[in-house]
């Protein structure tokens, strides 16, 4: 869509005057608000409807990325309906139409014919012989010596040896890993997919091609990993000298370029020129091809500088005659020079660093494109962006003019300062004056054109060198923006990113994320860094960086739950769910699942954390000696509670063995603890009174080994003995028999819950474990007189009223209790003397429960 021209209705250009009446009018709610009357003079001042936000939606691995340039890219797992099969290789046309993208564009306006290449024929065939046997060749030469020409036409004389045709790639600020996936784009048709690692693998492996790479940065093990993924594509590499060597086990064969000799370099600047030389240049360009080494370039540059010289010489008459040389001519131009004055040739020096003189010859526009090219770092905008960015609306010729002298050279499919111009610029003051405004500029302009919604991702990516090198300038000049304007470096890099990330050009999208993520910061714009951070977790969740996008999407859930952006943050929690679940652990943790979070720990000797339960009414309070732990049940808040449930979860197998293998080992540990401490040498100890029979269990919620409850006698069996629970506390808060159910007259005693303290005949019993909750009094079914005799040999109790003063009772052992549950006391011997009941314990006939 043209933004000068006005579309339909939809776009926001309705034909009529007012808009149409609101629905909420209709229904009687009240009246519609209506636009004011538009002035058909000035159409293109009323206001617009905005464009919708541009998302994408792709295919990455396992997941599926929406981009979302709004509240920030939503990432979830691809369903299988979502899932593309498996892409297919390109046909001859789709593989044409990517070489053809792949070259950079023609110059506008009239351009020299292509100069042949000299002296390089014995390299051009050797290239070709090697690539022919499946070999892959590196290409040496410094900049300047005409590699790039060369391989292009190596690429000619290859375009059927593979079954894949040949793939052009430029490895100018590229990564072995991003030179793969640009490999295989431009052989298969996958578009809106970026496959994983080992997918990606597989589909290169596949590939037959002859692959032209030039401008490569890396060599060693770089090389080795690019040529060992691709062992059906033949290399032609071309890379400067200060590039790494390939290592010394790799199979690449190295071709180096020299100089032209001196009669290679007289041929280029005549044909530059076109004319032959004179004595005098002839012998200058002698002079040029010792100092230059008989580089290609500065012949080139040589014959532009004689070519300005003939203009000159041309004198101002044609000017005054006809003015179509008025625009040609620089500013600074001698124009009283008459037709057949003698123009000095250029000095040595003027030669061997040319691009000053050459640039102060040159049309206003062109030389302006060379201070922008500057202010971007030698990065040569596309010629449809020079016009905008230069203010002049033929500014796009300047690009050819800049050619024809050799002040820029290709670089992939788009144009840089030429080696060595950008320092001879800088050094001619080209970099001094207004060198920020100019990137400032074109930072406007590129925000505006990225945002546009008539532009593809791929033409954005396309510009990706020119947009990232205007925001190296900018982002570390960046300062808060005065109240009503915007930073333009932040809207920039917001802009761009999410076309990078359209276009499948992640290195870009990285670089972008990161330069607006610092200008945000700078700037003081909150919500912009949360959206920066939020996309480079995204990025890295894609590459399989764990780590990298926690940190980095924790950071942004942080700010935007500071500025309370509901969208955002729910965006980001959903990716941090991702996150967790790819690595087996609860949002906000780092550990992996099976290992034990330091955070939900807590030492059971601790208090819990609602302090002590109180003692339940009527039950007896613990003793002073009882060393039992109560485990309560911990309820721990916020995320920790959340990460303990989600650990306890995700515990392995091996961890709840060893947890069921300490608990055993501490019951066991704790029986044999007791069983040591109810030991003595007094004569009544359990040990030498143990009989036939079963002795008196204890409860069975109390912890103890669960032993079977004798029967009573009044259902028939043994007569004898009379065995009944226990209804009543001791002196010593424990429980009596049946037979003496009063309580102690001094003191007041709570019931206990636990059976287990009965008193036999023979001394008093232990104190109970742990209380709880009382149980009422029961009646006994003996009377209370009656003694209760036991059959048994080794318990022979005597009545409990019959009083005894034997002061062999205070040293009855006492009952020791530990984790593993407590252990009563066994009655004593059938020979023991029975110990006498208290006045106080002495039962009342007819009492039912203990006196108040």
């Amino acid at each position: 869509m043209d933004p000068n021209n006005r579309g339909p209705e939809e776009y926001g250009h309705d034909d009529a005057g007012t808009s149409r009446s609101n629905a909420f009018e209709h229904e009687g709610g009240g009246p519609s608000r209506q636009r004011p009357p538009r002035d058909p003079l000035t159409p293109d001042f009323a206001h617009h409807t905005p464009a919708l936000a541009r998302t994408a939606r792709l295919v990455t691995g396992d997941y599926l990325l929406t981009v979302n340039p709004v509240d920030g890219s939503e990432i979830e797992t691809c369903p299988p309906a979502e899932r593309p099969g498996r892409p297919q290789k390109r046909t001859a046309a789709g593989r044409a139409e990517v070489e053809r993208a792949a070259r950079p564009p023609v110059p506008p306006g009239p351009t020299l014919p292509p100069l042949p290449l000299l002296e390089r024929q014995d390299e051009r065939e050797r290239l070709v012989r090697l690539l022919a046997r499946g070999r892959s060749v590196r290409l040496t030469g410094p900049a300047g010596s005409g590699r790039t020409r060369l391989l292009d036409l190596v690429a000619e004389d290859c375009g059927d040896l593979a079954p894949d045709g040949v793939v052009r790639l430029s490895g100018f600020h590229r990564t072995p890993d991003e030179l793969l996936h640009e490999l295989f784009h431009a052989v298969y048709d996958a578009p809106e997919q970026r496959p994983e690692r080992d997918a990606l693998l597989e589909y290169v492996r596949e590939i037959g091609a002859v692959v032209v790479l030039d401008d490569i940065e890396f060599g060693g093990a770089g090389l080795d990993e690019l040529l060992d993924a691709t062992p059906e594509c033949a290399f032609v590499v071309g890379a400067a000298p200060d590039v790494p060597a390939p290592s010394a086990d790799s199979a690449v064969e190295e071709v180096f370029l020299s100089g032209l000799e001196r009669a290679g370099g007289v041929d280029i600047i005549e044909r530059t020129v076109g004319r032959a030389l004179t004595e005098e240049e002839a012998n200058w360009a002698g002079d040029l091809w010792f100092e230059s080494e008989g580089l290609p370039l500065r012949f080139v540059q040589a014959g532009a500088l004689l070519r300005r010289r003939d203009q000159l010489r041309a004198g101002a008459s044609a000017v005054d005659e006809f003015g179509v040389f008025e625009d040609a001519l620089p500013a600074d131009a001698p124009l009283d020079i008459e037709a057949g004055d003698d123009v000095p040739l250029p000095s040595l020096g003027e030669a061997a660093a040319p691009a000053p003189l050459l640039a102060s010859r040159l049309s206003s526009s062109a030389r302006a494109t060379l201070r922008l090219a500057v202010a971007l770092g030698g990065e040569v905008p596309h010629q449809a962006h020079l016009p905008a960015l230069v203010g002049d609306t033929h500014a796009d010729a300047a690009l050819g003019e800049l050619a024809s002298c050799g002040l820029v050279s290709p670089v992939g499919a788009r144009y840089r300062l030429a080696a060595g111009v950008l320092q001879q610029l800088e050094a001619a003051g080209y970099g001094d004056d207004d060198g920020g405004a100019r990137a400032l500029t074109a930072a406007q302009h590129y925000a505006w054109w990225a945002g546009h919604p008539s532009v593809t991702p791929e033409r954005v990516c396309a510009e990706a060198d020119a947009v990232l090198a205007a925001l190296g300038v900018l982002v570390p000049e960046t300062t808060a923006p005065a109240e009503g304007e915007e930073c333009v470096s932040v809207r920039l890099a917001r802009t761009a990113a999410p076309a990078f990330a359209a276009g499948l050009h992640w290195s870009a999208w990285e670089r972008a994320l990161r330069f607006g993520a610092e200008a945000a910061r700078l700037a003081g714009e909150v919500s912009e860094q949360a959206y920066f951070h939020h996309e480079l977790g995204v990025l890295a969740l894609c590459g399989g960086q764990f780590d990298r996008s926690r940190a980095e999407l924790e950071t942004a859930i942080g700010l935007r739950s500071a500025l309370a952006e509901k969208h955002g943050t729910v965006s980001g929690r959903r990716a941090l769910a991702l996150v967790a679940d790819r690595t087996g652990t609860a949002p906000g943790l780092g550990a992996t699942a099976g290992e034990e979070v330091p955070d939900a720990r807590y030492e059971e000797s601790q208090s819990p954390p609602g302090g002590v339960p109180a003692a339940l009414p009527g039950a007896a309070p613990p003793p002073s000696g009882d060393t039992s732990t109560v485990v309560v049940h911990r309820a721990l808040s916020g995320p920790v509670s959340k990460a303990h449930r989600a650990g306890i979860r995700g515990l392995a197998r091996r961890n709840l063995v060893a947890a069921g293998a300490g608990a055993l080992l501490a019951a066991v540990l704790g029986t044999v603890v007791t069983l040591g401490a109810t030991s003595s040498n007094d004569a009544n100890t359990p040990s030498d009174q143990v009989g036939v029979n079963p002795s008196a269990s204890q409860g069975l919620d109390d912890g103890s080994l669960g032993a079977d409850q004798p029967k009573s006698d009044t259902g028939g069996g043994d007569t004898g003995a009379a065995t009944s629970r226990p209804t009543n506390p001791g002196p010593d808060g424990t429980y009596g028999t049946s037979d003496d159910p009063t309580p102690p007259s001094s003191g007041t005693h709570r019931p206990s819950a636990s059976p287990s303290g009965t008193r036999g005949s023979g001394g008093g019993s232990g104190p109970s474990p742990r209380p709880s909750s009382p149980k009422p009094p029961t009646k006994s079914s003996t009377p209370p007189s009656t003694p209760s005799a036991s059959p048994s040999k080794s318990a022979s109790p005597s009545p409990t009223g019959t009083p005894s003063s034997s002061p062999s009772d205070s040293s009855s052992p006492a009952t020791s209790t530990s984790a593993s549950g407590p252990a009563s006391s066994a009655p004593a011997s059938s020979g023991a003397p029975a110990p006498a009941s208290s006045p106080a314990s002495t039962p009342q006939s007819g009492s039912s429960g203990p006196v108040m």
